[in-house]
């Protein structure tokens, strides 16, 4: 087994949760059996592995202690720990054990059937000495499940982080997480079950309680661990032997929170505010529901303040599919707590899913610097008149791809904008020159009114990307266009991004309206308007130069008051000279959206001729166009305000200077 992950304590933690991490597949196909469903959805899963990436989401510093296999599903938790901020100094490769999966669905509002793959798994193999003292000295809360209660070795683990916490002045957190067939008391088939008797069990998690400073349930799981066949009953054995703040989870009816004596009428506990909404899937809403619980409770707010951010949280998690990829981030919590939602239905208010989306993304991209080479009409007309054949087309954007790598160095913030018509080999090649961003074309060249390249049924291409991969359209759109042209290319547009929401892709719409009639300073601020009125909400946007700060204005004001999550804008060539973009990236220093460029034939269109003719070679045509893309990226980062300069610089590797 691999410890090379143990570093020194970090920087004080708000929790470290223990115990399962598992891969999660989903049925994407909704009200039938698990054995008919056709394909599946992949997500971070388990209890713990929830809760920490929930509290990370919620702004609280969490970390995990758990074991995944050294294989593609154990590098995935651990790459998307870390992608959610999730401290990952506990989690532990195990090279003798496999990464734990389990086969979710959803067959009706009642049903949601689920298969565990854990024998012999990776995360019930924690034992002791994967719980480091210093590295539990360093939180201000430990957070244990009871299916890590279950087994001899987890069991150990558990309570050896229960014991260093409360000697080092931390709380403890009970989830009582009950699944009968993990105890061994219900067959494989019976992963949803959630409550079985056993006098076992009872046993055992009642000697857990009286170090717990809260414990966290279902009414069915405050009977498992009370032993007793009544709820007020076994409230008050919990209480006998545990001084915790107890809550008690009732799902659509909220929560209630008990401090002190159990009251008689167990209304009378502090009961957070309930939110009303249809239940789409109750699995994973219990780790959504204790995140925003553990937000305000480690933060020292008011028991209804905790109860009522938890009720939301779960609210979220059953109106939507998956497990940890649904819960909410702070901002899109708040938003849902200051605006509510007219859906009962959360996944279908399309202003939540956006800030969902938005705060949710894959990794931060403060700024872009392309190499777009994703031109497939323009190269094969350059092809066609020097009489070479297409193929060799793939050929040379290989070679851009290798330009585009030396310029980057392996530093953050470059990218390149590839297409599949010529380009599918040179992908491959991003894929592995780890660009920290890569653009594919799905429009028709040319095309206006616009259509895609590869007929109209886009959804069903995109399914095929690579999850990292973002959508570009071009479009040629004039605020000014005939009302008919607008609305064809307006739903075109609405469309595409509708997929792109359902699929999980990230989308830049690239607008000229140069070509089609004048620039002024509103024109490109007017179309995107037109289209954000539309509830179009495009991760990027791809705008030509601007000719005034003013016009950068208009684009700023009308990007901030309709979306203020955009990442923001990259400026596009048009095979203009050097002068000229330098010009264009001097009158866009101003413009706060603005973060790079995304330029082409600028780059590669002189070595594309001349290299398609046979007249250099290779790496004369990569030197060629990688001093081209070099001396892009310096006017781009002197073009830039001092302290955003400065910035950039740092985020690049240090120095403006590209080595070539």
């Amino acid at each position: 087994m691999d410890h090379s992950n143990a570093t020194d304590a970090p920087a004080m933690l708000d929790v470290i949760t223990i115990g399962r991490s598992s891969v999660d597949l989903y049925g994407q196909q909704i009200g039938t059996r698990l054995e008919d469903v056709g394909s599946f959805f992949k997500s971070l899963g388990g209890c713990p592995a929830n809760i920490a990436v929930g509290t990370a989401r919620l702004g609280l510093k969490s970390a995990l202690i758990t074991r995944v296999g050294d294989e593609q599903m154990g590098r995935f938790i651990r790459e998307q720990l870390q992608r959610e901020g999730v401290d990952v100094t506990g989690v532990r490769t195990d090279r003798d054990r496999l990464t734990a999966l389990v086969l979710l669905s959803v067959e009706n509002d009642k049903t949601f059937p689920l298969i565990f793959y854990r024998e012999n798994c990776a995360d019930m193999a924690i034992c002791e000495d994967d719980v480091d003292e210093a590295f539990v000295a360093s939180a201000r809360a430990v957070l244990v499940t009871g299916t890590h209660f279950s087994k001899p070795g987890t069991d150990a683990a558990q309570r050896k982080a229960m014991r260093l916490a409360r000697a080092n002045g931390a709380r403890v957190v009970f989830d009582i997480d009950y699944r009968p067939n993990l105890w061994g008391l219900a067959g494989h088939d019976a992963g949803e079950e959630r409550y079985i008797a056993s006098d076992h069990v009872s046993a055992h998690l009642r000697t857990v309680l009286a170090e717990c400073d809260l414990i966290v349930g279902t009414e069915e799981e405050v009977l498992i661990a009370s032993g007793e066949v009544d709820l007020l009953a076994a409230l008050r054995t919990i209480r006998a032997a545990s001084a915790a703040t107890i809550v008690l989870k009732r799902g659509p009816m909220g929560c209630i929170v008990y401090d002190g004596a159990i009251p008689d009428d167990l209304e009378q506990g502090i009961v957070g505010k309930g939110f009303p909404i249809e239940v789409y899937n109750v699995l994973g809403a219990g780790d959504a529901f204790m995140s925003g619980f553990l937000r305000g409770w480690l933060r020292g707010e008011p028991h209804y303040v905790s109860a009522t951010w938890a009720n939301a949280c779960g609210a979220f998690a059953v109106s939507r599919l998956m497990c940890s990829p649904e819960i909410p981030t702070w901002e899109e919590l708040q938003y849902f707590l200051s605006h509510g939602s007219k859906h009962r239905a959360l996944r279908r208010d399309e202003m939540l899913n956006h800030v969902h989306w938005a705060t949710t993304r894959r990794k931060a991209i403060p700024q872009v610097m392309a190499l777009a080479i994703d031109h497939r009409s323009q190269l094969a007309a350059v092809a066609d008149e020097l009489g070479v054949p297409h193929d060799r087309i793939e050929t040379f954007k290989r070679l851009a791809v290798k330009a585009a790598a030396r310029v980057a160095a392996g530093r953050p913030g470059f990218g390149m904008l590839l297409d599949e018509t010529y380009g599918t080999r040179a992908l491959f090649d991003a894929a592995k020159a780890g660009f920290s961003w890569v653009g594919r074309p799905v429009e028709l060249p040319g095309s206006r009114p616009l259509r895609f390249e590869h007929g109209g049924d886009i959804g069903s291409q995109l399914v095929a990307w690579p999850v990292d991969h973002c959508i570009k359209c071009l479009c040629f759109y004039h605020p000014d266009d005939p009302d008919a042209l607008k609305r064809e290319q307006q739903e075109t547009l609405r469309g595409l991004y509708e997929a792109a929401r359902t699929i999980g892709r990230e989308l830049l719409i690239e607008i000229i309206a140069s070509k089609h009639g004048p620039l002024g300073d509103d024109t490109t601020a007017r179309v995107l308007g037109e289209l954000y009125a539309l509830g179009i909400r495009p991760d990027w946007w791809k705008l030509e130069p601007q000719a005034s700060t003013a016009a950068w204005g208009h684009i700023d004001a009308v990007i901030g008051a309709n979306d203020p999550w955009c990442r923001g804008v990259v400026l596009l060539g048009l095979e203009a000279s050097m002068e000229t973009l330098q010009a264009g990236f001097d009158a866009a220093r101003t413009a706060k959206s603005v973060r790079g460029f995304a330029v082409g034939r600028t780059i590669f269109a002189s070595a594309a001729r001349a290299w398609l003719a046979g007249e250099i070679s290779d790496e004369a045509a990569i030197d060629d166009m990688a001093g081209r893309f070099a001396r892009l990226v310096d006017l781009w980062h002197g073009a830039l305000p001092a302290e955003r300069a400065s910035r950039a610089a740092a985020e690049s590797g240090g120095s403006t200077s590209c080595p070539v």
